[in-house]
């Protein structure tokens, strides 16, 4: 999927179309295209595991240095995953369970900061 840009020059009444990958990451230089493909790959392997834009750069073999993109990558991500199940056509049911299953992760590791916090787990 590649985004279509309209633009006008100085001194010109015209519209541009410009069909080409939007830059995404100046730091690395990665497209969305490239970025979408990435998503893609990751989903293919298991459509309902949880995509972060670190998880992203690390297939990539990138690192986020400013890391201002990363908005925009969580925005690809959202729009890429919902196409991809939208594809597949997911049912309810089965986005039930993930959505069950986040839930479960996220209680499980707020536990385990609640633990850290606590005076006897210190460590200094």
């Amino acid at each position: 999927m590649t985004a279509t840009i309209f633009f006008s020059r100085k001194h010109d009444s015209q519209c541009h179309v410009w069909n080409e990958d939007v830059l995404v990451c100046s730091c690395n230089y990665i497209t969305d295209k490239e970025i979408r493909e990435v998503i893609t790959n990751l989903l293919d392997e298991d459509c309902w595991q949880l995509i972060v834009p670190a998880k992203v750069y690390h297939a990539m073999e990138k690192r986020g240095r400013c890391c201002g993109c990363f908005p925009n990558v969580v925005d690809l991500i959202i729009q890429t995953t919902e196409e991809y199940h939208a594809r597949r056509h997911s049912t309810e049911a089965e986005i039930f369970d993930f959505m069950s299953r986040l839930k479960q992760f996220h209680e499980e590791n707020r536990r385990a900061d609640i633990e850290r916090r606590q005076k006897g787990h210190r460590a200094a």
